[in-house]
């Protein structure tokens, strides 16, 4: 059985980095067994096709990282009763945990967040892997911040929440894009100066819309 799973592992650990480098259609079966060191027949019968182990690539660590989420968020909530959990507690539990992987899980969830990157600009992919995996979370997440902000519309808080992802997406991706617009004066490895400013950004963007918000043609 140890046997197994450490193959198992093998195969996600080597699929993982080669679809972080190479996206979904830039890798194939006998490149992640071959990256694995093992035999093609056995990526087949632990996993079948492709997609399979795609699937289970995004599935490994996106139980991890939901667990750990919500433990956050149950937290937060918990520590705030009888009142609803503070914005920024609720923003800094669904983001934590992102932060925590991302500087302290290694290279595996480095790989990961490049992943989600793609997936979340791919309509095909994304789509189904983000519902499947994600909206859950979301959704409890977004009833949070609802709580919070009883006045706001639910519209309001789900685009909230998009432009949220694509936040997060970008600054857990690994981009040098704002190293090279900032001249070097925001190097996104210092994560830990990223989150210090993420947190209240995104509680401001949130907290305009605690009321109805009127739509401007």
């Amino acid at each position: 059985m140890a046997k197994q799973s450490s193959t198992k592992d093998r195969i996600l650990n080597a699929a993982e980095k080669l679809f972080a480098t190479r996206g979904f259609y830039g890798v194939s079966i006998r490149q992640i067994t071959t990256e694995a060191d093992v035999d093609p027949a056995l990526a087949s019968y632990h996993f079948g096709k492709k997609k399979d182990i795609f699937n289970a690539v995004m599935l490994r660590r996106a139980e991890v990282l939901n667990r750990e989420r919500i433990a956050m968020l149950d937290d937060c909530i918990r520590r705030a009763k009888p009142n609803p959990a503070p914005l920024h507690e609720i923003i800094d539990a669904f983001t934590h945990a992102l932060l925590n992987r991302a500087t302290q899980g290694g290279q595996g969830w480095k790989h990961y967040f490049a992943i989600i990157a793609q997936i979340n600009n791919h309509p095909e992919l994304g789509g189904i892997i983000m519902t499947q995996y994600f909206d859950p979370l979301a959704k409890k997440f977004i009833a949070a911040i609802q709580q919070t902000m009883p006045d706001s519309q639910p519209q309001d808080l789900y685009w909230c929440y998009h432009f949220l992802s694509g936040a997060l997406t970008l600054t857990f991706s690994g981009t040098e894009r704002i190293n090279n617009l900032s001249d070097g004066l925001c190097p996104p490895s210092d994560l830990y100066a990223v989150h210090d400013r993420l947190v209240p950004f995104i509680t401001a963007g949130f907290k305009v819309f605690a009321k109805p918000h009127k739509i401007t043609p």
